[in-house]
């Protein structure tokens, strides 16, 4: 017999899901990807599926917080960051995974365990009885956004997020680019040589920004023309629109990094950092962008080392949707006019992977508190 609900199977909901379950908990985890159904940004069907970057950001305990979110989360018994260790790639002192194999860890995982039943199915409405824990996300389906709005009397918050290209390594030109980490650190599983690095000279960097500025971009439907972006993601134009150094200070910095080739440093500098396990695979960091592909292709093609660049994901942008969680949640992260149900992960306004798991974990122990 089901005792909670879980609406989504991402990394919230994977995360809520494993918590309560290994207290003894039954779990219905209702995903709609597999369905039939897809999102705008998702590409499989696989749970706690990592639509952006690969990364986890740093993973240093002792001098960052979020390193010791992911040591707390470790001491407390993620799913995440257990799956997430055991699929890591050399990123610096950076936690990146593998994606694809990280996402089928979960879902094995989770689907073997004698406590949770895994359901593909869309949800359209907030269920009227029983524990139910909402963690769609920010790509929530349409019909179950509008329900949340007109149970809750509140129009919901949106913001654009952008994703960032993914290029196959063996067409990128190593005679020109360079394997390094940033201050040569070294991570768990790097070497200090964990990034790929192209440079550029003043010149280079210049034209870059203006082939930016001038690109043709995506065009944006009349609804969407009012929503902001993320400033914690956002597209490389927009940058470069702000001022001609602002890429130059943000992703395309190039302190800490000397060219292999050259024994000197660049006037700038884009990185890429591994996004598989065989090492084929390489995401453009920093690189989120709305250009449309034609003109996105022909520009990220003029950065040094990347001229015969192939592309096996090009960057996007999409819509996110998210609660006004201050106002219609309490403290424990219940909906005031229905406390039976609980919301967990992005789509309550969180941001990052570990935050989102993090919530996850908070209100699946939450719930399993109350059903002592």
């Amino acid at each position: 017999m089901t005792q909670v609900h879980i609406i989504g199977g991402g990394l919230a909901g994977s995360e809520a899901a494993w918590q309560l379950a290994e207290q003894g908990v039954k779990i219905r985890l209702s995903e709609m990807r597999g369905s039939g159904e897809m999102t705008p940004a998702h590409q499989t069907d696989g749970l706690a599926e990592l639509v952006c970057s690969n990364s986890f950001r740093s993973d240093d305990a002792e001098k960052n917080a979020v390193g010791l979110l992911h040591q707390e989360m470790r001491d407390l018994n993620s799913i995440i960051m257990r799956e997430g260790d055991s699929n890591r790639l050399p990123a610096g002192s950076a936690l990146a995974v593998d994606r694809d194999h990280f996402s089928d860890a979960v879902t094995k995982t989770l689907s073997e365990h004698p406590n949770i039943e895994i359901v593909r199915e869309r949800i359209d409405q907030l269920p009227q009885n029983g524990l139910t824990i909402v963690a769609t996300g920010p790509l929530t389906a349409m019909s179950l956004a509008e329900n949340i709005g007109a149970a809750t009397g509140e129009d919901s918050l949106a913001f654009f997020d952008a994703i960032a290209p993914i290029v196959f390594k063996d067409s990128i030109n190593m005679d020109i680019a360079w394997m390094q980490s940033r201050w040569d650190k070294v991570g768990p599983e790097g070497d200090g040589k964990d990034y790929i690095n192209c440079p550029m000279d003043k010149d280079q960097y210049e034209a870059f920004i203006q082939g930016l500025i001038d690109g043709e971009k995506t065009d944006f439907k009349q609804w969407e023309k009012d929503t902001p972006y993320f400033e914690g993601c956002m597209p490389i134009e927009v940058m470069a629109s702000r001022g001609p150094e602002t890429l130059r200070f943000g992703p395309m910095k190039p302190v800490g990094l000397t060219n292999a080739h050259t024994g000197e440093s660049a006037y700038a500098v884009v990185q890429l950092r591994q996004d598989n396990a065989l090492g084929t695979l390489w995401n453009m960091v920093g690189f989120q962008t709305k250009l449309k592909y034609g003109a996105q292709a022909d520009l990220l093609k003029t950065i040094p080392g990347l001229e015969n660049a192939e592309f096996a994901r090009m960057g996007g942008l999409h819509r996110n949707t998210f609660i006004n969680s201050p106002k219609i949640l309490d403290k424990e992260m219940r909906l005031k006019k229905a406390p039976h149900i609980r919301f967990a992960g992005q789509i309550t306004g969180c941001e990052g992977y570990v935050e989102s798991a993090a919530v996850g974990l908070m209100v699946g122990r939450m719930v399993a508190a109350e059903l002592r």
